[in-house]
């Protein structure tokens, strides 16, 4: 049986392609908000990160009506280290809208959340956004999605989707590039005529699939999914069976059950083919689970996510400074913050290690574990971090296999030669070039994952902040060799103390400061960058002897440079394999693993 008055789409994108701002004018013209209601812009992107970022981190669900069809729509992130968030998602929903550039054309997410659809046979609609750009080019954007549809394998059925061509900011839809609109109706059109409406059996025992979990301190963990057959109701009781573990099945009873409607849920006593629903009250739920009636336990197959390539060890503070600044500093705290954390994120692993006060967390990319690090540091958390690594795979042969990605890269003619001559050196291999008449370039490499570790900055300031790079995962090859990571050495303090003028003064000689007068450092702390390769200790809490002889010139102020101040990601981007990264809730510091310098130095000859 079909279930006219629902549809279930995702709206699949590229990063900054406009997923967000459409739901945003989705959500508007629906009617969800008042007239005169005062409306952030990407509403959806709730979490302050997100916020702050401009970035979707975790897949969001909301619901609008139209011609009495309720639309349940759910928007996924487009960074690459968020993917998993998207393949789960797709379950839940009977079609997509792939949202492109006007400008831009697809790019390698573009190419990434496609396939995913495509696999599961799911129906596209394809939106071409942005076509009020100056540079917009839809007709030749149309040309390569067909080519890329193509290149996918897509049937014919989905090579014949429908393009809406639409300016998600400007609030307006239409068929055609060159017609005149006015609002969204025609996409929301688009999506009654060719989105299919949910099937199942209403008389079959219940089967509800679990493809997101939300997270709430009152009420502990929500599953979220979509109800494949029968029906579902409060105070019902079910079993909960998973296809990829046999022997799950544990009874549980439903105690609260959702719908969504607009960004809020709302309590409904039960729910029929065909809803997405948010049922909480289960403590041990998880992302691919399914609920089913006890008289058949039968679970829904359900891929398995994209396993981690790279990991960071996560560990308590041991600095002398350690405990000044952070509310939770013990190893239990930080045992039981990592392990909440996976209650919602599908994609990150947490391993006990041999040290009861180290952690082995692994995650889908810098970006992926770094925003983990900004929200348990905002949440009053103090630990230390290593640098990024990758993880390796081993073949039958016992030949070592290491992650690879497809880097792409859009930089002006001037800078090409830069980016070309730097990921040589990071093993990449040259795979495409494409120079277009605009003045700029595309390069498509060939790189190991861990060739890209700590180039981003690199990168930006190669391209003067204007180059565009992007990555997508491409298996694993045998591993290319050993690559230079940091052609410069650290700027070591040598006492603890406080950072004085003096001492700051006769330190900027030898390179880049990261702090200024006044603060906090001890031995073993990096304190700025070397100008060349080796690793210097300074000392900046050094003061200026007095004498009772007084020289015209020697009471003249000194004049400090300005200290380069690192964000996180640039910290983590910095910091060497020997090297920790102290997280603070008011402050990053970068260390040596190995504080004391006669230590330091007896392991450094015997690594050499």
């Amino acid at each position: 049986m079909k279930r006219e008055d629902v549809r279930n789409i995702a709206i699949i994108a590229h990063v900054d392609h406009g997923k967000t701002t459409l739901v945003d004018e989705l959500l508007k013209q629906s009617g969800v908000f008042r007239a005169n209601q005062e409306v952030a812009e990407r509403v959806m992107d709730s979490g302050d990160i997100e916020r702050e970022r401009g970035i979707t981190i975790l897949s969001k669900n909301t619901a609008v009506t139209y011609k009495g069809v309720k639309i349940n729509i759910v928007d996924t992130p487009g960074h690459a280290d968020f993917g998993g968030e998207v393949e789960r998602v797709l379950k839940m929903v009977n079609g997509v809208i792939l949202v492109v550039d006007a400008f831009e054309g697809p790019m390698p997410q573009t190419k990434f959340v496609l396939r995913r659809a495509l696999d599961l046979s799911l129906p596209v609609i394809v939106c071409v956004n942005k076509i009020d750009r100056p540079e917009a080019r839809p007709k030749e954007v149309v040309d390569e999605v067909l080519e890329l549809l193509i290149d996918l394998d897509a049937s014919e059925e989905q090579l014949d989707c429908p393009f809406v061509f639409a300016s998600a900011k400007g609030g307006y839809a239409a068929m055609d590039a060159d017609q005149e609109a006015q609002d969204m109706t025609p996409l929301f059109d688009t999506i009654l005529d060719y989105i299919p409406a949910p099937e199942g059996d209403p008389e079959a025992p219940t089967q509800v699939l679990i493809s997101t979990i939300d997270y709430n301190e009152y009420v502990g963990r929500i599953g979220i999914g979509k109800v494949d057959n029968g029906s579902v109701s409060v105070n019902q009781e079910v079993v909960i069976v998973n296809h990829h573990d046999p022997d799950k099945m544990r009874k549980v009873k439903i105690s609260k059950l959702y719908e969504f409607d607009g960004l809020n849920k709302k309590d409904v006593p039960s729910a029929s083919i065909g809803s997405i629903v948010a049922i909480s009250g289960i403590s041990d739920l998880h992302i691919g689970d399914t609920l089913c009636s006890p008289e058949a336990p039968v679970a829904i197959p359900f891929q398995k996510i994209s396993e981690p390539t790279i990991a960071m060890q996560f560990n308590v503070n041991d600095s002398p400074l350690a405990g000044t600044e952070g509310k939770y500093v013990t190893s239990r705290h930080l045992r039981d913050r990592l392990f909440r954390e996976l209650n919602t994120d599908v994609s990150l692993r947490v391993e006990e290690t041999d040290n009861t006060d180290s952690f082995k967390v692994s995650g889908r990319g810098e970006l992926h574990l770094s925003v983990l690090i900004e929200n348990m540091r905002r949440e009053g958390y103090e630990f230390s971090v290593s640098k990024a690594e990758v993880l390796y795979h081993y073949d039958e042969n016992g030949k070592k296999l290491e992650p690879m990605e497809l880097a792409y890269v859009d930089v002006d003619d001037d800078y090409a030669g830069s980016v070309i001559q730097k990921l040589g050196e990071r093993k990449g291999e040259l795979l495409n070039m494409h120079s277009n008449s605009s003045g700029s370039t595309r390069l498509e490499f060939s790189i190991p994952s861990r060739g890209l570790i700590g180039y981003r900055g690199e990168f930006m300031t190669d391209t003067k902040g204007t180059g565009v790079l992007n990555t997508i995962f491409n298996g694993y090859e045998p591993y290319k060799g050993d690559i230079q990571y940091r052609k410069q050495g650290s700027l070591i303090a040598f006492e603890a103390g406080e950072a004085i003028t003096y001492g700051l003064f006769n330190a900027q000689e030898r390179g880049t400061l990261f702090i200024g007068p006044g603060e906090k450092v001890y031995s073993g702390m990096v304190v700025g960058q070397n100008g060349k390769a080796e690793d210097i200790e300074l000392n900046v809490c050094k003061t200026k002897k007095l004498t009772n002889t007084r020289s015209s010139s020697a009471d003249e102020a000194l004049k400090l440079t300005p200290p380069r101040i690192l964000s996180l990601e640039q910290c983590l981007e910095f910091i060497d394999t020997d090297e920790l990264l102290e997280v603070t809730p008011k402050n990053l510091r970068i260390r040596k693993k190995i504080l004391d310098p006669t230590l330091r130095k007896r392991a450094a000859m015997k690594k050499n």
